[in-house]
């Protein structure tokens, strides 16, 4: 019986959470398994979602990849949709999140996403942060993209933060409280690790971090709709998720990836914010439409979800990231520097 039981947690764990990477056993979704001498099977589920489609797309999977194994007889799955917690923007319940929190004194936790690279998704981070301290709230970032940890360059920090008591004081620049994993690992060393290394580093940066009091504390994902993003979802309550895309067809239809990801596990989608969208001459202080026009809002729009704003495409703020002091703090009075204060308070007016 028990190595039936074995069979029965390898074969559940070849099932996906629709949509997403991430396997149904290692999501925690498997409250109960139960096999009886007649091998009859019976699996109760926990879904922190209230779409009933996701419920009967699971139970229809796993019956089917369970009675293709030897013993068993008869497949049962319950599932018990867990309300959400306060999904409404300004709430501070998304489902699934401890009801200690991980970051004691942080008001609101805000990921700034994308479903695929490219995009300036850490350029935008980044600088709504500090256009966020601009208007005189607390406020820290968080680099959780594992793989390629930009913070570091853009704020122009190189050292590894100092310990006290057993935890991680983060580096303060601008402002702005600062951690990333790029502070702990030298800059050419590549990070091989599977999901649940990935998860874990990022549950440490969160808890082993003496955060403080904060407003606001902005989290940097990584592209795409992976472990990172799940690990988020799960481990602390998110006010909301900020969605970054450029103007083509081919980014926008990531980010309906990335809306679709966090609306899965009832995070909420705070809005839009469309990167790259114009340039914007500083000589003549006309727009020019380079990639296309009117692409994130008609997809806002389509989508439900607010669109936040768009930020021009203007070689200023690549240099000044790559130089350590992003635009909002090199180039203050520059019409960039406005877009990005009038993008924080807008989502701070979101989540009021």
């Amino acid at each position: 019986m028990a190595e039936l039981r074995e069979q029965l947690y390898d074969a559940l764990k070849t099932i996906k959470y629709p949509g997403m990477s991430r396997d149904i056993v290692s999501f925690g979704l498997i409250n109960e398994l139960d096999v009886d001498t007649s091998g009859k099977v019976t699996v109760k589920l926990e879904l922190t979602t209230q779409d009933t489609n996701i419920a009967k797309t699971l139970g229809s999977e796993i019956r089917t990849v369970l009675m293709k194994l030897s013993g068993v007889t008869e497949v049962e799955v319950f599932a018990k949709q867990l309300p959400p917690k306060q999904p409404q923007i300004g709430g501070h319940g998304s489902p699934g999140a401890p009801e200690t929190p991980l970051v004691p004194g942080v008001k609101h936790i805000v990921a700034v996403a994308s479903g695929k690279g490219g995009v300036g998704k850490s350029t935008v981070a980044v600088n709504l942060a500090l256009a966020m301290a601009q208007l005189g709230k607390r406020v820290g970032i968080l680099d959780c993209d594992i793989y390629g940890p930009s913070i570091p360059m853009m704020f122009g920090i190189d050292e590894a933060p100092e310990i006290a008591e057993s935890k991680i004081i983060p580096h303060e620049k601008f402002g702005v409280r600062i951690m990333s994993i790029g502070f702990l690992i030298p800059q050419d060393q590549a990070l091989i690790w599977r999901g649940p290394m990935v998860m874990g580093a990022i549950e440490q940066m969160l808890k082993d971090v003496h955060w403080g009091d904060l407003d606001f504390l902005f989290v940097d994902m990584p592209p795409g709709t992976g472990d990172a993003q799940l690990t988020m979802a799960q481990k602390v309550t998110l006010s909301g998720a900020v969605i970054v895309t450029t103007p083509q067809n081919l980014a926008l239809l990531d980010a309906i990836k990335g809306v679709t990801m966090f609306r899965k596990v009832d995070v909420p989608i705070i809005g839009l914010i469309e990167n790259m969208s114009y340039f914007h001459c500083p000589k003549c202080n006309e727009r020019t439409d380079i990639f296309s026009s009117g692409g994130g809002k008609r997809e806002a729009d389509r989508l439900g979800i607010p669109f936040l704003g768009e930020i021009p495409l203007n070689a200023g703020i690549r240099a000044a990231g790559d130089s350590g002091e992003p635009v909002v703090i090199a180039h203050p009075e520059s019409h960039e520097a406005e877009v990005f204060r009038a993008l924080a308070q807008t989502v701070a007016n979101e989540l009021k």
